[in-house]
């Protein structure tokens, strides 16, 4: 049988300098580059002469090939690189192991979480890359199934510190499915004409000069057109007019490579059939299925004529298709009738590998069939528990084409968009609502569909008529009893009123339809409802029920990460701590990366309006998980929170991270208000810390206005203090009293903390002289006693204050211990200005202290915390889903920062930065301060 019949690699001088440059650098770095091009350009040339020049360097190689029959199978590209590796993997954690195992039906193990295997495909390969470097090859991505993509996806992101390379290659027009950050993509066109006139002289020296012309125009630097074309238009091969010029090259290859088929016989006919809806690489069971198809027997010799021609390729003792357009170009020539029967035909030879024979049985079918149907929905329920998403998405939407009941045919296109959007999928979601939308739909899916609408924005439309659709869903819900789903679609209703407010009207219809379900008074689902929606108004009554519940929510981390939300909206931020601790505990612990990177940007937002700034790493974290999970709306959260610690303990730089925040909401239908008012948060308190007074007024200003898209009911009463040391510092102490007394009135007769601690200081610092010393001692004293930021800005504006009244020496207490809190807390800008208030009254000889913790990257600062607890590497590159060996790269680069030689000594090293520093512990702060 034929070796590869490739063409050689001709004019790829700097693309082949490239790549192999990448690879001499394996050494010191990891990365990911991917080759786009048309097909033919020399994609698998190139990949195949890098994996070559890696083999001859001492290069562990593994590959893939995407293939356009196994699209739809789970995990199919990532079984073909693992496969040398899996005798490897009783080395990985029991978890991961399973997780992996369960990816390739390999396992008993149901539930499966899909990042756990991800995790498990990275120690793999960064164990492999302890004994040699790695590369891995994946050709034709385009083809490649959803989950393998996801799983090379994590990987990428996370090999910079590991000896492994990904190379990969996809056609120009094909989307990005690798998209991520740390993936370099470079373009491949063709060769120039000199390398294109000696490629073609060196396959086909005889061709006649006209001929050799005209190929040389048509296949403009392909150079897989250069042979073929040449091949196809020697005598007796494809007419002239079969390969125009108008037609594109896609078509013209295809029909050269169909050329070859023309002359074989029907029993090889039959074996290239198969072979080309075949989604394997196994000749024997295409041998058997095309013995079906044809009637007749057929063996193994019976393909050499296919193998002779080109069209298939002898790969050890496995075969595939020569090229993509070789089994595109076989699949256009058959009749519709003739691919089923070879589908039904695999069907039967597959039968030992359910998922395969499923999906060929699917393919096999015409019309409508129910029975397929619900095997399909049963099959994909099966690759849902083993963590394939997508394939249990692709299959319930083929489930539902040959579904002959209406209804179930919406019922498996809904649960396909509710699978799309577990995988952020925007676009396929909406082209399943637009077929739903035309169909008959039984209460229970229209209401299933209503909580589709905006769901990718986490309901951040706001849009009163869509808020009011929900809740009529919620009320049909509650009338048959659905409990659950009634309270799904109330939360959801509840959302949108958070992101955008719809007016009172709304938010009251929300409320009132929430207490129409019969659920417990502190259920919740229920107290995440009403504050949500009426996050003042209902805030006393919540707040009371949540007194009643366990930090922990009785063990339910589902429960807990409600209640949090509940008392984050009421402004109970040291409650919110305790609910939402447990909540990431967990969903770490079950990698579940969606919901930990909304839980991090909430409880780091919770932190930071208590005045909690070494908190860098969490909304860090939330910002790297939210991105690569595709929750634009908590990744922009997360970035502005980013942005506002980096204010208040550096005083750097904080644009980017805010105009992409920005970029978000304003790209949300309606903006996402919520996100405004922290982008103006954060760029005030970045002025303030840099005295720019007047821009910093100018921007928090815009929170309180109703007509202003950053205005935000709810977040204004959380900015007033800084609207008032802007207001003061500006002379604009009218304007900010009017603000003042509108949140007095929504805050109410018992505000939670947020709301006093706000309240108390704005009081004081726009009070009238005769009557403010008695409010800065109550601002002071008051509920920001036990929270240092708090405290230290009441002290520096009372402090301020003295001073200005001419009080110096009474005015330096208040001012050092400011200072001295600024300082503790990482405020260094803060500490300044009060330095120079203090130089102010003639004190002189403080110098500002640095910890070196400040050396840390937030990353660093996580993986420190957790090694100094005890942790193995492997332990913490689980928690925070890295490979052991990006771990313990972290660790040496860190040890020199801080002092030590060995991770024995980071617990005491950083128990004394913290007892210098005399930063609270979280544990501190969610304690009462009686």
């Amino acid at each position: 049988m034929n070796a590869n019949n490739s063409p050689p690699i001709v004019g790829r001088d700097d693309e082949l300098r490239f790549l192999f440059e990448i690879l001499d650098a394996a050494g010191s770095q990891g990365g990911a580059t991917g080759l786009l091009g048309e097909p033919g350009v020399g994609k698998s040339a190139l990949l195949a002469a890098a994996a070559e020049h890696a083999r001859a360097s001492g290069f562990t190689v593994l590959t893939a090939r995407g293939s356009q029959s196994e699209t739809e199978l789970p995990f199919a590209g990532l079984h073909q690189v693992l496969r040398p590796l899996l005798p490897f993997a009783d080395r990985l954690p029991a978890q991961q192991r399973d997780a992996l195992l369960a990816c390739f039906a390999m396992s008993d193990t149901t539930g499966g979480n899909p990042f756990f295997a991800f995790l498990a495909v990275l120690e793999l390969l960064a164990d492999s890359a302890t004994r040699a470097p790695v590369l891995v090859c994946l050709d034709d991505l385009h083809w490649m199934d959803q989950p393998s993509i996801e799983a090379f996806a994590f990987v990428v992101r996370r090999i910079a510190g590991e000896r492994v390379i990904v190379l990969c290659t996809s056609r120009t027009e094909a989307p990005l499915w690798l998209d991520a950050p740390a993936m370099l993509w470079r373009e491949l066109h063709g060769i120039d004409d000199t390398a294109a006139t000696t490629l073609l002289h060196e396959r086909s020296p005889s061709l006649p000069a006209p001929i050799r012309d005209r190929v040389l125009r048509q296949a403009r630097g392909n150079p897989l057109a250069l042979i073929e074309f040449a091949t196809a238009l020697e005598p007796g091969g494809v007419p002239w007019t079969e390969l125009d010029d108008d037609l594109p090259m896609t078509t013209r290859l295809e029909r050269a490579f169909a050329a070859r088929a023309d002359h074989l016989t029907p029993a090889v006919l039959a074996i290239l059939t198969v072979a080309a809806v075949d989604d394997g690489d196994d000749l024997d069971d295409v041998v058997a299925a095309a013995q079906i198809l044809h009637g007749s027997p057929v063996s193994r010799g019976t393909a050499q004529p296919a193998f002779d021609q080109g069209l298939l390729i002898a790969a050890g003792a496995r075969y595939r298709i020569a090229h993509p357009l070789v089994g595109s170009a076989l699949r256009q020539r058959m009749a519709p009738a003739t691919r089923r029967q070879a589908h039904r035909a695999l069907a039967r030879v597959l039968s030992v590998y359910p998922d395969r024979a499923m999906w060929h049985r699917a393919s096999s079918v015409s019309g409508r069939d129910e029975g397929i149907a619900a095997e399909l929905e049963r099959a994909a329920g099966d690759a849902h528990s083993r963590g394939a998403v997508a394939s249990a998405a692709a299959w319930l939407e083929r489930a539902a084409a040959l579904s002959d009941d209406p209804q179930a045919q919406a019922a498996r296109l809904l649960s396909a968009a509710e699978l799309g959007y577990q995988l952020g999928r925007f676009s396929q979601v909406e082209q399943i609502k637009a077929q739903v939308t035309g169909l008959a739909l039984g209460d229970r899916d229209r209401s299933r569909l209503a909580w589709l609408e905006g769901v990718f924005h986490d309901g951040s439309t706001g849009e009163p008529a869509e808020v009011r659709h929900l809740v009529e869903m919620a009320r049909i819900a509650t009338g048959a009893q659905d409990i659950d789903l009634a309270m799904q679609l109330l939360v959801g209703a509840a959302r949108r009123v958070w992101w955008r407010d719809p007016g009172p009207a709304v938010r009251h219809e929300v409320v009132h339809a929430a207490r129409q379900v019969e659920v417990a008074g502190n259920d919740p689902r229920l107290l995440a409802v009403l504050a949500l929606s009426e996050s003042n108004e209902q805030g006393p009554a919540v707040i009371d029920q949540l007194s009643r519940w366990p930090d922990d929510a009785g063990g339910r981390p589902d429960l807990a990460g409600l209640l949090g939300i509940a008392a984050f909206c009421t402004g109970d931020f040291r409650r919110a701590l305790g609910f939402l601790s447990t909540p990431v505990q967990e969903l770490r612990a079950q990698g579940r990366m969606s919901l930990l990177a909304e839980a991090l940007a909430i409880r780091s937002w919770a932190e930071i309006y208590l005045g909690v700034f070494d908190v860098s790493a969490s909304a860090d974290e939330a910002m790297r998980l939210a991105d690569e999970t595709g929750q634009s709306l908590w990744a922009a959260t997360a970035r502005i929170a980013v942005a506002l610690i980096g204010a208040v303990t550096r005083g750097g730089d904080t644009h980017g991270l805010l105009t992409e925040a920005e970029h978000v909401a304003l790209r949300t239908p309606n903006a996402a208000s919520s996100l405004l008012a922290g982008v103006q948060l954060a760029r005030g308190t970045a002025a303030l810390g840099a005295g720019r007074d007047a821009a910093a007024y100018d921007e928090l200003r815009r929170v309180f206005d109703p007509a202003d898209p950053a205005y935000q009911r709810v977040q204004q009463v959380w900015t007033l203090g800084y609207l008032a040391d802007a207001a003061v510092r500006t002379d604009r102490r009218a304007e900010a009293r009017t603000a003042l007394e509108a949140v007095e009135r929504i805050a109410g007769d018992s505000p939670a903390l947020g709301a006093t601690i706000n309240l108390e200081y704005a009081r004081a610092v726009l009070a009238e002289p005769a009557t403010a010393e008695p409010l800065f001692r109550a601002a002071v004293d008051g509920a920001a006693r036990a929270m240092p930021w708090h405290r230290a800005r009441a002290e520096f504006a009372y402090g301020s204050w003295l001073r200005r009244q001419r009080r110096v020496v009474e005015s330096r207490a208040p001012l050092r211990s400011a200072r001295a809190a600024f300082e503790a807390v990482g405020a260094r800008t803060w500490a300044e200005h009060a330095d120079q208030e203090l130089r102010a009254t003639g004190e002189r000889g403080w110098q500002p202290t640095s910890s070196r913790r400040e050396l840390l990257s937030p990353q660093e600062t996580q993986i420190a915390d957790l090694a100094a607890q005890g942790l193995s590497n492997r332990e913490i590159g689980q928690r925070l889903f890295l490979s052991h060996r990006t771990v313990s790269s972290h660790l040496y680069r860190m040890f020199p920062k801080l002092g030590v030689t060995s991770r024995n000594q980071l617990a005491g090293a950083l128990t004394q930065l913290d007892d210098a520093s005399a930063v609270p512990s979280e544990t501190a702060m969610t304690q009462s301060p009686d």
